[in-house]
């Protein structure tokens, strides 16, 4: 590179020289618009090469005239083989039938054929009297107070079981009174048992399991607590009449 020469300076007085700083900024824009000749020959090349690259790919995409023709071709010789196959004729027969049978929703047959469950035998005695039979199990009151209000029922016909339960002033009386109404309750929609006929055979209550909490008393001790449960059962049997 050839050296660069240092400006001249200028002399107190003396006017600036234009002509060098022009020749100066002239060099400089002609030697930045000089290419390289190998550079341009490059170029030139590559941007044949891929216009020959791309008119091949051009002119292998199929129209889309073409492939719908192609298409059509295709089937009309699927149709033309199948025609003359009986295998295929059968297959189509046996599709066409299958299409025109009317489709059923999922679970329409179950729905249809639906059979009532089987109602349970009533318990029979020796005379043949009807036992029906309900059961209340884990009710929150104690043995020893519900066989109290039991033992005032036990016997009796349904109406007037009713009356002594509304009238019973005991908290365990209200759980007996639903267990009677639910004994009631299976002796009609069960066995189609008239209630004016039933009567209370056996009532009884079983022991349940108990549950133990814990009261704080004085000087730090603690004192048990028992909450005692109970299993209650009803038996109704058709009254006899003579």
């Amino acid at each position: 590179m050839p050296i660069p020469k240092k400006p001249r300076r200028r002399k107190k007085g003396e006017e600036p020289d234009v002509t060098s700083e022009q020749e100066e900024k002239a060099g400089e824009a002609a030697e930045e618009s000089q290419v390289p000749a190998d550079t341009e020959a490059e170029a030139d090349a590559e941007a044949e090469a891929d216009a020959e690259t791309e008119a091949p790919a051009e002119a292998e995409r199929p129209t889309r005239a073409q492939a719908e023709s192609d298409d059509e071709g295709e089937t009309d010789k699927k149709g033309a083989k199948g025609k003359g196959d009986p295998q295929t004729e059968a297959d189509a027969k046996a599709r066409a039938k299958e299409a025109s049978k009317p489709k059923r929703r999922r679970g329409a047959a179950e729905t249809g054929t639906r059979k009532e469950p089987a109602r349970p035998a009533p318990r029979r005695e020796s005379d043949g009297a009807v036992q029906v039979r309900a059961q209340a199990r884990y009710v929150r009151s104690a043995p020893r107070k519900a066989r109290l209000v039991m033992a005032h029922i036990r016997g009796k016909r349904v109406d007037d079981a009713r009356a002594i339960l509304r009238h019973t002033p005991r908290a365990a009386a209200t759980d007996i009174a639903k267990l009677l109404e639910s004994a009631v309750a299976n002796a009609e929609n069960n066995f189609e048992l008239d209630p004016d006929d039933l009567k209370i055979d056996r009532a009884f209550v079983d022991e349940g399991p108990t549950i133990k909490r814990y009261r704080p008393r004085a000087l730090g001790r603690a004192t048990p607590i028992h909450k005692r449960t109970s299993h209650m059962t009803i038996t109704l049997t058709t009254e006899k009449k003579g």
